[in-house]
């Protein structure tokens, strides 16, 4: 019976896994006719555009052309008119001319006929129809406005869609994701020298595989990359992958996308836990801070108002703006163990964060912790906690801690500490965060989960999760030697 049950759960699982896979390729397609029909009504929009700007180029081109004519027959039409003009007056002239000199011929007295022909020949010296040009100054030629459009208009049969570029290949072994960045490598399923740019897109996610339509992120987008690949650095791996999608553009369109490629980015992520951090530590998700004034409320609250009440007093719950602590958490931290820790616990594998400190903190330490920490416990006094030291007050120290041994560190306190946790291996490093020299390195057994821990006095400190282990670090790990200390190699100092 109950093996039967096990195998119907297994079915059961497969089937909500399958219908869960459909139902999200339903949705894509859904998207994809809504999208089918919507670029279809754009793309139709621009094709009227499109010819409408054509038209409108060969009316202003062909009114243009008209005006050119027009101009041309008004201008020769002038000239010949002008010329027609003055040639009928010439010729008037003439032929007033020659009536008068036909009838001097009959003049007998021989002093008229003198005096007649003198004038005469005066006039016919200064008559204009012997200084005119009998050719047309211009000709009703036309032939150089004529147009022959037999090219354009095969240029015009030959007008086609714009070639659209094809959709990019994302190549899943040439990207890289290391050091909280991301390479993305793709190349063209054949050359496209018309090609100007790429689009690259991503997006965060928690599902493996094929993106979801209905994702709980949207796309980012990177434009104008120029070359086949693009790094993405200074990325907070808060997802457990990232999807990415590219695209070609040329001068006018946009591709498709390709097929989008899902990668993987886990990284440790963790809060602060508020809930069992000491009363004088004002603690934010990443950052904590000393608040001197944190516990004297309670010690009020415990030593008048609720002497002889089993019932705890309202003020309590508003001391130093902080909740209640959640039902079944462990104890707040007290005394003088001004301690806070990370509200996910580690048990396998390898992880990294990082510390910065205020410039003006007098005293913190990081390190990590089992769950069982006492809450009158200090990091790195007891055999529960491991941790580095910081002490910037009446004399400055720098020191590896555990459970109650010191081990001074002979380096300067960096700027930012880079923790790393390999709780397979049973390593604790620390590291200079910004040049990754190492600090030192605890060799033990975790025998539990251990928590990111932290403890602070008179400052602050605030913490970098969400980051890969780095590719420094990890080589660094590979050829550590002689730098590396123990728990037990640890000097006894009287604490």
């Amino acid at each position: 019976m109950d093996s039967q049950k096990e195998a119907l759960q297994r079915i059961i699982s497969t089937l909500a896994s399958k219908n869960d896979e459909i139902q999200n390729f339903i949705d894509t397609l859904n998207q994809t006719l809504k999208g089918v029909q919507e670029n279809s009504s754009n793309i139709l929009s621009e094709l009227d555009e499109e010819f409408d700007s054509l038209y409108s180029i060969l009316d202003e081109v062909k009114e243009s052309m008209v005006n050119s004519i027009k101009q041309e027959q008004a201008r020769k039409s002038q000239e010949l008119q002008s010329q027609l003009s003055q040639c009928n007056n010439a010729l008037e002239n003439s032929e007033e001319l020659l009536e008068f000199a036909t009838r001097s011929l009959d003049i007998k007295e021989p002093e008229e006929f003198s005096k007649a022909a003198r004038q005469i020949k005066d006039r016919v010296t200064m008559a204009s129809a012997f200084r005119l040009s009998l050719k047309p100054k211009v000709s009703d030629n036309m032939t150089h406005l004529m147009v022959d459009f037999s090219q354009e208009r095969q240029m015009l049969q030959t007008l086609k869609f714009l070639p659209v570029p094809k959709a990019p290949e994302i190549d899943p072994v040439e990207c890289l994701v290391a050091d909280n960045s991301v390479t993305v490598a793709w190349r063209m399923p054949e050359e496209d020298n018309k090609i100007d740019h790429f689009v690259l897109e991503y997006r965060k996610t928690n599902f493996d595989g094929l993106p979801r339509v209905k994702d709980e992120r949207c796309w980012e987008v990177i434009d104008n990359i120029k070359g086949t690949e693009y790094t993405l650095s200074g990325l907070k791996f808060d997802s457990k992958y990232m999807n990415f999608r590219v695209r070609a553009c040329n001068k006018a369109v946009a591709g498709e996308y390709s097929d989008p490629v899902t990668l993987e980015t886990k990284a440790l992520n963790f809060n602060l836990d508020n809930s069992s951090s000491h009363l004088n530590l004002r603690v934010e998700d990443t950052c904590v801070e000393w608040d001197p004034t944190g516990g004297k409320g309670q010690e009020k609250v415990k030593g008048k108002e609720n002497k002889g009440s089993g019932t705890p007093s309202p003020k309590r719950t508003s001391v130093g703006s902080r909740p209640p602590a959640v039902r079944g958490s462990r104890d707040r931290f007290t005394g003088e163990s001004y301690t806070v820790l990370g509200d996910t616990a580690i048990e396998n594998g390898q992880h990294y964060w990082e510390v910065k400190a205020q410039k003006d903190c007098k005293s913190y330490s990081v390190g990590v912790a089992y769950k069982t920490l006492g809450k009158f416990d200090q990091l790195g006094k007891t055999n529960t906690s491991w941790c580095i030291h910081v002490n910037n007050w009446l004399q400055n120290t720098f020191a590896a801690k555990h459970n109650n041994k010191v081990k001074a560190l002979d380096v300067t306190v960096p700027e930012r500490i880079g923790v790393f946790c390999d709780f397979d291996g049973g390593l604790l490093s620390f590291y200079d965060a910004n040049s990754k020299q190492l600090l030192y390195s605890f060799k033990t057994k975790f025998t539990q989960p251990v928590l990111p821990g932290f403890m602070v006095w008179c400052g602050g400190l605030s913490l970098s999760t969400g980051m890969q282990v780095p590719s420094a670090v990890r080589t660094l790990q590979k050829s550590e030697n002689g730098m590396t200390g123990s728990a037990s190699s640890l000097n006894t100092v009287p604490q």
